[in-house]
């Protein structure tokens, strides 16, 4: 494995109900190539995954709250998808401000499936171009985004956004691509 991601920092947001292979596959990717991912929730302890959003998926624990998180913790952020998940998240004060802070800071944000709900809460999908699950797409509209139904892949500045599981490979890949190039271009 290469290590493009030598110490960059990432934190993924996530909650009870998050889709276990969302948040597995890219943070395995992210941590293969050379990063430190923190996972950052709304209670300590543990947060339980899901399978298909219907069966229980096992526990992560968790790093940090994101009622103590700051943007300058991490070098970018990766918001998981899941319904209940990104659910929970949008319906909480500090993650919302986290997440509209890490889009006005310009940092990489990555999010699949039904992760970018919680960009349309924080008011940060507005003029951007993304992909998700079909299901949220209305509320992406009409939060203002410009929404791609046929792409595995979206990248549009800053963000990355995909569709769900099965574009988990491309997903993954992506991330690390762009990730690394925000990497290397940012000082010290």
């Amino acid at each position: 494995m290469t290590q493009e991601l030598r110490g960059m920092r990432v934190g993924i947001l996530a909650a009870d109900g998050v889709e276990r292979v969302e948040l597995d596959q890219p943070r395995g990717a992210l941590q293969g190539a050379g990063a430190k991912t923190e996972i950052v929730s709304l209670h300590p302890g543990e947060i339980q995954a899901r399978q298909f959003d219907l069966n229980a998926a096992g526990t992560f624990p968790v790093d940090r709250l994101v009622a103590d998180a700051s943007v300058d913790d991490y070098h970018a952020l990766l918001l998981p998808g899941g319904t209940m998940n990104p659910d929970q998240l949008r319906m909480d004060r500090d993650a919302v401000q986290f997440v509209r802070d890490f889009m006005a800071s310009g940092k990489p944000v990555a999010s699949i499936c039904h992760g970018p709900w919680t960009l349309a809460e924080a008011d940060a999908v507005r003029g951007r171009r993304l992909t998700s699950w079909p299901s949220i797409r209305t509320d992406l509209r009409n939060a203002g985004a410009e929404v791609v139904a046929d792409q595995e892949v979206v990248v549009d500045g800053q963000l990355v956004t995909s569709r769900g599981p099965a574009d988990l490979p491309a997903f993954c890949a992506a991330v690390v691509e762009q990730f690394a190039r925000a990497h290397h271009s940012m000082p010290g």
